[in-house]
């Protein structure tokens, strides 16, 4: 038995139209809809929050026109001491002297307090925290980020144990953080996926400046690298003698932590 379609309803060009939703014509609202959209062939400005590298060139590169906030940046480099740290020190300068806490997480040495504090860094805001074990320095980095109380995190990961979910768990954490967060990797990490949406990889330069090649953002492929200046000390270092015995002053220095996962108070200070 077929089935007789039923008349569709009758509607009168006096009555009342079907209930939908209008296109909106409000400017703002348009403006602020185009800002939120990011393109594959253009920057993703308007949906990063950022502070400024110190860097004009790198800036006018960079998702939001600075280091981003809240999402990992990974810095491959082929061995420590290439510039890397002095790359970020305009950005570490700003935020110490805002009293902002910066953590440095395993790094490979010790940083020079008195090198630090000739870039203008204030040392009363740099926390160092040793976690020489991968296992716990993983966890240390997971629950730093977890904590988002810190202006900028840089952390050191383990060459050899670091694997696609821990990146992933550290991405998850970092959505939190009030800070940018760094994670410095070795050479063979370029090659390797990440959920990282900045990739960055830095080669030694002559003349005090370093190579960037940004590997991965959130906006067309840059072909080629930038060369960058590094930062110079805004006040020479000196080494001054030793004084008369009796007559020393305490020398300013950072402040260090280890952290083990296995211990019920977790984070330890050293003196």
């Amino acid at each position: 038995m077929s089935r007789v379609p039923r008349p569709l309803p009758k509607v009168s060009s006096s009555g009342p139209l079907p209930e939908h939703d209008p296109p909106t014509s409000d400017p703002l609202h348009s403006s602020t809809l185009a800002r939120s959209v990011w393109r594959g062939d253009q920057l993703g400005h308007g949906t990063v929050a950022s502070l400024s590298s110190g860097h004009p060139r790198l800036d006018d590169e960079l998702p939001g026109s600075g280091w981003p906030i809240a999402v990992l940046t990974e810095l491959i480099a082929r061995e420590p001491g290439i510039g890397e740290l002095r790359l970020l020190v305009p950005m570490l300068r700003q935020l110490t002297r805002e009293g902002r806490i910066v953590i440095l997480l395993a790094p490979p040495h010790i940083p020079y307090a008195p090198a630090l504090a000739g870039f203008g860094i204030d040392l009363d805001y740099l926390i160092v925290i040793q976690a020489p074990n991968a296992a716990d320095r993983l966890w240390a980095v997971e629950q730093t980020l977890k904590s988002a109380s810190f202006g900028a995190l840089l952390a050191w990961l383990p060459a050899d144990r670091t694997r696609p979910e821990h990146l992933r768990r550290m991405q998850l954490a970092a959505l939190g953080a009030r800070g940018p967060v760094f994670l410095f990797r070795t050479l063979a990490a370029q090659f390797e996926s990440s959920p990282a949406p900045l990739r960055l990889l830095l080669l030694p330069r002559p003349n005090q400046q370093v190579s960037v090649q940004i590997l991965k953002r959130r906006g067309p492929v840059l072909a080629m690298p930038l060369i960058l200046d590094l930062p110079q000390p805004l006040a020479a270092v000196t080494i001054r003698p030793s004084p008369a015995r009796g007559t020393e002053r305490p020398a300013r220095s950072l402040v260090t932590v280890h952290a083990r996962q296995d211990d019920a108070g977790r984070l330890h200070r050293t003196h």
